[in-house]
């Protein structure tokens, strides 16, 4: 009955000096994830029809990337202590 929409955003950490850091945000839909944005790689990519179609939609606005790209810094490194701590 109905239909599932989710968005997960995390960070990951491989090390405390924080280099190896990333910031994933997930789009998911009926229990598919259809787009994912990785600081790493730096732009969205698609998993479904749907999801390539809004990939390249948001990576051709400097704003949202940008925006995305600012998130590792804003949230992820902040509270990377808290992360280690836990």
């Amino acid at each position: 009955d109905g239909y599932f929409h989710q968005r997960v955003t995390e960070c990951r950490y491989s090390s405390k000096d924080l280099q190896g850091a990333e910031y994933i945000d997930s789009y998911v839909f009926n229990k598919a994830e259809h787009i994912r944005f990785n600081s790493t790689v730096g732009k969205y990519v698609g998993y479904t029809e749907y999801g390539v179609k809004n990939a390249e939609a948001w990576n051709s606005d400097a704003g949202i990337l940008a925006q995305e790209l600012g998130n590792l810094e804003r949230y992820c490194k902040p509270n990377a202590a808290n992360h280690y701590s836990a």
